[in-house]
């Protein structure tokens, strides 16, 4: 075996999870390197791991001690989605998540709270489960979502919302749909882009990814090959090639796509 294998070897063998692994800090919580701990990047690194098959009790205990931080929706919807997929919801955080719920079929404010809140009690597994009526409702004729009702589409919240309806059972036309606006917003390197004309990046590309599996279907081809190009020796991933930014949080949103996990773990 010659050297340049054995290099290409030992770049590989440093996985995404050991990288995941290393930012942990004492607390339990994770970090980006050289900052503290926060919630939000605790939750998204637990759900990297937890995918992944890795031991994650620390950080779950970081995440419960920490849910009074939690502000708005979508950060309690987090939480609730990584406990459940980890070690259980603490039921003070389930009723703040259930206390979101309005009566036009919202939770939380807007488009990509309702999708989050939808997988959010999908990973608890508790009934009864929400209606995604709203969420049909705002699907615009190109076939994405937006963040909020009337905002431009994007592929993030378009994914978000597939792999909610995909919780829920919805089949069909809707989903169809949606895959068919996704695929609009693949470049030829084979990574997907948040709109138009930004050119590909990490966390679309697997949010893209883990909705074409929520579906049953199979990603574009090169999708994949994006991201390994996007793979640094530490294991983590750059935002694109251009730009590498929040390696912890970009490589926990890759992990899941990487194993074809969707939105909530099974």
């Amino acid at each position: 075996m010659g050297l340049a294998t054995l290099l290409a070897a030992a770049v590989l063998a440093v996985s995404p999870a050991a990288y995941l692994e290393s930012n942990q800090q004492r607390d339990g919580g994770f970090a980006e390197p050289g900052s503290s701990s926060s919630p939000g990047l605790t939750a998204w690194a637990l759900l990297g791991l937890r995918a992944a098959g890795r031991p994650s009790a620390a950080a779950y205990d970081y995440l419960v001690a920490h849910e009074p931080d939690l502000r708005t929706a979508t950060d309690i919807e987090l939480a609730v989605l990584a406990e459940g997929a980890t070690g259980g919801v603490s039921e003070p955080l389930y009723e703040k998540l259930v206390a979101l719920g309005r009566p036009d079929g919202r939770i939380g404010p807007a488009i990509n709270s309702t999708a989050w809140g939808v997988l959010a009690l999908a990973q608890t597994g508790r009934v009864p489960r929400p209606r995604v009526s709203y969420l049909l409702r705002q699907q615009q004729h190109s076939g994405g979502w937006g963040w909020i009702a009337g905002a431009r589409t994007d592929s993030n919240d378009t994914a978000a919302v597939i792999q909610a309806l995909r919780a829920e059972g919805i089949r069909g036309r809707p989903i169809t749909r949606g895959l068919a606006y996704l695929r609009r917003l693949r470049n030829p390197d084979g990574g997907f882009e948040l709109t138009s004309g930004r050119g590909s990046d990490a966390q679309s590309t697997a949010w893209a990814i883990q909705a074409f599996v929520s579906a049953g279907a199979g990603p574009p081809a090169g999708a994949f090959r994006y991201l390994a190009s996007l793979r640094q020796p530490d294991g983590s991933y750059r935002y694109s090639r251009r730009y590498a930014a929040t390696p912890v949080w970009v490589t926990s949103q890759v992990l899941p796509a990487l194993l074809r996990k969707p939105f909530p773990l099974r």
